[in-house]
């Protein structure tokens, strides 16, 4: 099957951000005998590790991103996990986290999933118009996509506030995970979360069933990632189905290029995932569980609006 020029920019894209996920834990700050400097409500006497135990600590020795985004987060983690476990500190945090994030970019976040939902018909206009080259086939292009998004009130620019944000937070997230000493001194569900998947189930299969929950876990945050990412065209295809019906025609396809899209980045998560901490891993779970939460909010946001649109018509 042959690429288009813009999916094998996004195909590029996905991957570069990926591999910034994951040399992120390279930044994470080491002391002299190359151990995690971690962040604590008070430094453990005797320990061999190095501690951080306020803001103006980490703003001092380390940088900006560090104290202002990564700090609050391993804070929060420590002060909750006595109380809800380290598995329910990093579920409230990722809520919370998700929570403010989706308060700020609303609008943006209707458009990131009105642009999902309107995938097969820009993928219609790209294959009437696949390999005309010249001015006057260019122009036309534009123009259908700007009435398309027209049609149904969307700003492609808005959806990049989305992107934006949610690269640093999920390196914050990623870097204190690593960083939260309750998450290191911590164990959930019998897990060391700072084993990573790979490094367990290499137990497993020494004969060590201790592994199998590490094993577990990685193979449900693939599912609930699949699932997130996926959720997006379910709808639509339900959706498309129902618009047919009404006309009495053929839903139009979908892409087999946005399909392959989801499982290459599915792909590269799962690849990536082996090798971070089962914090990350847990995590990215929540995370994605948030994000199938928050499409299907969106969603009837986006119904009721468009309701209120007909209805005014």
């Amino acid at each position: 099957m042959k690429l288009t020029p813009r999916t094998k920019k996004l195909l590029t894209l996905s991957a570069l951000v990926l591999v910034v996920i994951f040399l992120s834990g390279c930044r994470v700050p080491m002391d002299e005998n190359n151990h995690v400097i971690y962040i604590a409500n008070e430094a453990v006497p005797g320990s061999e590790y190095t501690f951080r135990t306020s803001f103006a600590e980490v703003f001092a020795n380390e940088n900006w991103f560090m104290a202002l985004f990564v700090y609050p987060l391993s804070w929060l983690i420590n002060h909750l996990a006595p109380i809800i476990s380290v598995g329910g500190a990093i579920a409230v945090v990722t809520i919370l986290v998700n929570g403010v994030l989706g308060a700020l970019t609303m609008k943006s976040s209707i458009a990131t999933q009105q642009m999902q939902m309107i995938q097969p018909e820009m993928d219609r206009i790209q294959r009437k118009y696949e390999g005309r080259e010249d001015e006057a086939s260019k122009m036309r292009m534009a123009q259908e996509t700007q009435a398309l998004y027209k049609k149904y009130d969307i700003n492609p620019l808005s959806t990049i506030l989305v992107a934006f944000l949610q690269f640093p937070v999920i390196m914050a997230m990623y870097m204190s995970v690593h960083r939260s000493w309750a998450v290191q001194s911590g164990t959930f569900l019998g897990m060391n979360l700072q084993t990573t998947p790979l490094e367990g189930m290499k137990v497993l299969l020494q004969g060590d069933m201790s592994g199998l929950s590490y094993l577990f876990l990685f193979i449900f945050m693939g599912a609930c990632q699949f699932l997130a990412m996926k959720l997006p065209q379910m709808i639509q295809k339900k959706k498309a189905e129902e618009e047919a019906a009404k006309h009495h025609r053929k839903p139009p396809e979908t892409s087999n290029q946005s399909q392959m899209m989801q499982y290459y980045m599915v792909g590269m998560i799962l690849f990536f995932g082996l090798m971070w901490p089962s914090a990350m891993s847990l995590y990215w779970a929540i995370n994605s569980l948030v994000t199938i939460a928050k499409t299907l909010i969106v969603q009837k946001v986006i119904d009721k609006k468009q309701a209120e649109t007909a209805k005014g018509r």
